[in-house]
């Protein structure tokens, strides 16, 4: 774009924030666009001039942005695996947990539906669901009546004009046609479906597979259709010839197209979503969810791999169940996806309901290192050979393994440190290459002296103002004995009601980049942070907020503000931090300066309801974009109206000098490539 045609754009447009580029070395002094409104020059404060400097800063590792991940779903919690960017469709489709009863499923007919534990379909899927059919009513009936039963999902099914993935074990006396489909649960409009010719017998569950299109309408993949979400599916036999008769179902599934088509992967239009953020780590499985409610009900690695009906699922920390489909190998293969490093945190011995002691701990110490020889182990060891058969031959790659979980903030702060000396002595002596991470940076609950580089893991969330004072929280960090720290969790809430349902908003996403400039800034300390959390289903929402939402409804997944802000952040990271001379302290704007082979960046962040103007000098000049997110202080982008979006403007001057008009609470990234 050319500059006349660009500086033309940006001025005219009410509401845009400007990019003045000057086209030589010399700039108006007043930092202002000749076509700026006279009228607001008086209200704007005296420009900031910035001076990126070559030399004098510090080198990066390139990992600092990236995701937290718990498999968190249910009516009490956050963050969905099972019903959210795990691609399974439906939910209750092994009776997992402690109470797993009916939901979910209802009859179609005349049949009686019940959890039967008494014909489990294996060790670890112990219950499957008994349809008994009525017997022959004394009326005439048609042998084209069909019987059955729906699964409605997570507060339904969603509908796309694709093809879906469907499977089922059944047992029982059966020979004929089974109809699955896809139906409206109140309009009866069909969606998709397709026949199975099936036959089944009492001596064993027989397994059952098909794919099929769904056929949806323009106005239904826009939103605007009766059913709007509330769908379920449906699986239909012939009443005649199943009459007083009882079939058994196991282990139900559906499945959208998958991310990267991986089997048992996840769904695809979310993880596109988490994929454009470009996140350099994935720590996972959590978290609280790596805890469990007592010792028993810890997530539980060798019990999430292999064939999904050998995977018995848990009761999860917030009294949901986990199917743990989303497993190890599942984990593993979404970093290689997404080019993402692992951070693996393994079992440490405290789960809410119990603690460890230190002389206990040896078989958790050879389940870790069982964990570890499946990962990296070759195909000829025990458990490398495991992971072979379960169809990864090569060994995987894991950097980093955080110990345990926030021992800090629930109750094992006072064996921790012993509990950590264990662990780490057990994996370092089999993996010295690899950086352990403990799961807190609180002196009273660590060793004295510090163990040899050891990383240290910082939980916080805060309102607004409290995150954006946080700024400076690592300037002083001690560089030669304070060792290395990943911030695994951090976000602003709305603390006025915890636990309430509210959106990412405007100042607190400003709040967030102010942060994150804090922490681009000492990236030589702080070597990983990340938001969380990432997804929640708005039907199955209390802690908020979060990067991403979505729920069964057409076109619902809704990208928040602070999801905007992270990706302008991530995508524009730098291997290193230029120290930047200004004529003004940090606040209301902050700022920092990266660069990388191809480019330098600049991250501003207006914390502050006033129009600011920043006049930046950067070694380079040439060919650049400005990526820019502003609105009023408490705008949300809420479900299905997503109203705060980022603009992008691209640019090609010959000077080094730009300015930047920035609106109240306003993010920007100025990036000019190195030609």
């Amino acid at each position: 774009m050319k500059l006349d045609r660009l500086t033309h754009l940006l001025t005219r447009i009410p509401g845009l924030s400007w990019l003045w580029l000057s086209t030589n070395s010399k700039h108006d002094e007043t930092g202002l666009s000749p076509r700026q409104d006279p009228s607001l020059q008086t209200a704007t404060p005296a420009p900031i001039s910035l001076t990126v400097l070559q030399d004098g800063g510090n080198w990066t590792r390139g990992l600092l942005h990236g995701i937290m991940f718990e498999s968190l779903s249910s009516q009490y919690q956050h963050e969905p695996g099972d019903g959210g960017i795990h691609g399974q469709l439906l939910r209750n489709n092994g009776f997992q947990g402690w109470d797993a009863g009916l939901t979910a499923y209802k009859p179609l007919g005349d049949v009686v539906l019940a959890q039967d534990i008494n014909n489990p379909l294996s060790e670890s899927i112990t219950s499957t669901l008994s349809v008994t059919i009525a017997p022959r009513p004394q009326t005439h009936t048609t042998s084209t009546d069909f019987v059955g039963f729906a699964n409605s999902g997570y507060n339904g099914i969603p509908v796309s004009n694709v093809e879906y993935y469907t499977s089922f074990w059944m047992m029982g006396d059966y020979t004929g046609d089974i109809l699955v489909r896809l139906v409206g649960s109140r309009s009866g409009n069909v969606y998709g479906a397709t026949n199975l010719s099936v036959r089944g017998d009492w001596a064993q569950f027989r397994f059952f597979e098909a794919r099929f299109n769904a056929s949806v309408r323009p106005e239904m993949q826009r939103g605007y259709f009766d059913d709007n979400g509330d769908n379920e599916w449906q699986v239909l036999f012939r009443a005649d010839e199943a009459r007083g008769d009882v079939l058994n179902f196991g282990l139900v599934q559906l499945f959208p197209p998958t991310y990267k088509d991986r089997p048992n992967g996840l769904r695809d239009d979310i993880a596109r979503e988490v994929e454009a953020l470009r996140p350099a780590f994935l720590r996972f499985p959590g978290g609280n969810n790596i805890e469990g409610l007592d010792v028993a009900n810890r997530w539980k690695w060798n019990e999430t791999i292999g064939p999904l009906e050998h995977r018995p699922g848990r009761q999860g920390d917030w009294h949901y169940p986990n199917t743990e489909a989303l497993g190890l190998d599942e984990y593993m293969q979404w970093c290689e996806d997404m080019d993402m490093e692992p951070v693996l945190t393994v079992w440490d011995g405290k789960s809410y309901g119990g603690i460890m002691r230190a002389g206990e701990m040896q078989p958790y110490l050879d389940d870790i290192l069982d964990e570890l020889e499946y990962l990296l182990g070759p195909a000829t060891t025990p458990y490398g050979s495991l992971r072979a058969h379960n169809g990864r031959a090569a060994p995987y790659t894991l950097p980093f393994i955080e110990i345990g979980n926030e021992d800090d903030y629930s109750g094992g702060c006072d064996t921790y440190a012993s509990r950590l000396i264990l662990i780490h002595n057990t994996i370092h002596s089999h993996y010295p290459n690899i950086t352990l991470i403990a799961n807190n940076i609180d002196p009273a609950c660590l060793p004295s002296p510090p163990i040899p580089g050891v990383m240290y893991d910082y939980h916080y969330y805060r309102n607004p103002d409290d995150l954006a004072a946080m700024f400076g929280l690592w300037d002083n960090w001690d560089r030669h004995t304070g060792g290395e720290v990943i911030v695994g969790e951090y976000g602003v809430r709305n603390f006025s009601d915890p636990d309430g349902v509210f959106w990412s908003f405007v100042q607190g996403s400003c709040a967030e980049a102010v942060h994150m400039i804090g922490l681009e800034r000492n990236s030589d300390v702080v070597r990983m942070a990340a938001y969380a959390p990432l997804l929640q289903h708005f039907g199955f929402t209390q802690w908020s907020p979060t990067l991403l939402g979505f729920d069964s409804r057409p076109a619902s997944l809704t990208r928040s503000t602070s999801y905007f802000v992270q990706r302008m952040f991530s995508t524009n990271r730098g291997t290193y931090v230029h120290p930047v001379q200004s004529t003004s302290t940090f606040g209301p704007v902050y700022w920092v300066a990266t660069s990388n082979a191809t480019s330098y960046h600049l991250k501003l962040s207006n914390y502050g309801d006033q129009r600011q103007t920043v006049i930046v000098r950067f070694p380079v000049a040439g060919r650049g974009t400005l990526e820019m997110l502003a609105g009023p202080r408490d705008a949300s982008n809420t479900p299905y109206n997503v109203s705060v979006v980022p603009s992008l403007t691209e640019f090609v001057v010959a000077s080094d000098v730009y300015t930047v008009f920035l609106e109240g609470w306003e993010v920007a990234v100025l990036v000019v490539r190195v030609e």
